[in-house]
């Protein structure tokens, strides 16, 4: 059986890190900005109409 010892070769690759605006985990280290709230790109927060509930 095979499976799970592969996933731990995939250790090393992170390409989202913590963002230091919102906290999540959504900051694109090669990009260099956030999918969520933006930072990186604008100094506005992220936000769109066809977003909000």
């Amino acid at each position: 059986m095979k499976g799970t010892p592969s996933h731990g070769r995939k250790s090393g690759k992170k390409n989202m890190i913590h963002c230091r605006r919102c906290g999540k985990r959504t900051y694109h280290i090669s990009k260099k900005k956030c999918s969520s709230c933006g930072y990186g790109k604008s100094a506005r927060l992220r936000s769109y109409s066809w977003a909000k509930k």
